[in-house]
């Protein structure tokens, strides 16, 4: 059992809180904004239903968590501390200088940014070694791939270290073997992002429709083969040498746009508008706990092949797939 800090209780930090205490460690928690407390463990205390149902470690425990009243005291003692501040560089160099004055020297120091460049936020430290960006998926107590990406100044045994406790956690680390903005799954997310706007904005396809393209297609494929092992599959014997040969050609037409449209009023209300009518009656709550139950399944489904993200968990035998779906059938709060 570790003791790990975690600064910033947004989405992102309360789900990072959710995925060490259900792994059985000690979380302290600090953030600046009045009535954090309740409102964490309100959220948490709605979640353990879904990580029970996930799989929790024989000391996992809601009585591990605790709340500190300055972020020197919630970094004092811990293995680990997890920044889960807003996205701004400024904001994040100065909760790194506080955090690296106040954290002993052998705590690791990682960030949950999901785009800058650690270099930029290390300069602000007087041990840069031991920091790095630990960039987690939402939602994170589910979600198992956590991209590494070291600083000029990070420390190899840093990102080693970080690498293996992440690993212990259920997770994938996923080392970015360069510092680069966007690191690489958000990459690829934002250049599908950038061209479903061009669609809806062109008055092309509906977001419905849009979702639709993914769901009932690659979407299903992405879930265990990604995108690059799926085309090799469709180059038949000869493989992705076959398929480059035969579909390279078409990346030189115009099919897709790089730039993202400009988001006009108009755009804007397309994609509210066509989501809204997705969800429907449906509250965020509602689809969050669908989107949790139906993880869930799918990875547990995953896990008897011992693929993908089911390659994370071990394969469930038919009694415990049974318990684990009656546990799904009641709501996750």
């Amino acid at each position: 059992m570790k003791t790990i800090a975690i600064i910033g209780t947004g989405v992102i930090g309360t789900g990072w809180a959710a995925r060490f205490l259900a792994n059985g460690h000690r979380v302290k928690v600090w953030d600046p904004s009045i009535g954090f407390e309740d409102k964490m463990r309100a959220k948490l205390t709605s979640l353990w239903p879904t990580l029970t149902a996930q799989g929790l470690a024989p000391s996992a425990s809601m009585d591990n968590l605790a709340f500190s009243d300055s972020l020197e005291a919630a970094c004092e003692g811990v293995f680990l501390v997890q920044e889960s501040a807003p996205e701004n560089l400024e904001l994040k160099r100065s909760l790194h200088a506080q955090i690296d004055a106040a954290a002993a020297p052998e705590t690791i120091i990682a960030s949950s940014s999901s785009g800058l460049l650690p270099s930029e936020i290390q300069t602000a430290t007087q041990h840069p070694e031991r920091m790095l960006i630990g960039h987690p998926f939402n939602p994170v107590y589910l979600l198992p791939l956590v991209e590494l990406v070291g600083g000029e100044q990070t420390a190899p045994q840093t990102i080693e270290t970080a690498k293996a406790f992440y690993a212990s956690l259920g997770m994938q680390p996923l080392v970015v073997r360069k510092e680069i903005e966007g690191y690489l799954s958000d990459r690829l997310q934002e250049a599908l992002w950038r061209e479903a706007l061009h669609l809806v904005n062109d008055d092309v396809a509906t977001t419905a429709e849009l979702d639709a393209a993914i769901i009932y297609g690659p979407g299903l494929r992405w879930a265990f083969m990604g995108t690059c092992l799926t085309f090799h599959l469709a180059g038949g014997e000869s493989g992705m040498r076959h398929m480059l040969e035969q579909f390279g050609p078409a990346l030189k037409l115009p099919w897709t746009k790089l730039q993202a449209p400009e988001l006009t009023d108009s755009l804007i209300d397309k994609m509210v508008t066509g989501t809204a009518e997705q969800a429907g009656a449906q509250t965020i709550e509602d689809l969050e706990t669908l989107r949790d139950q139906c993880l869930i399944d799918i990875m547990q489904a995953l896990s008897r092949y011992q693929t993908g993200a089911g390659a994370l968990i071990p394969p469930q035998t038919p009694a415990t797939a049974q318990d684990g779906a009656a546990r799904n059938d009641g709501p996750a709060s």
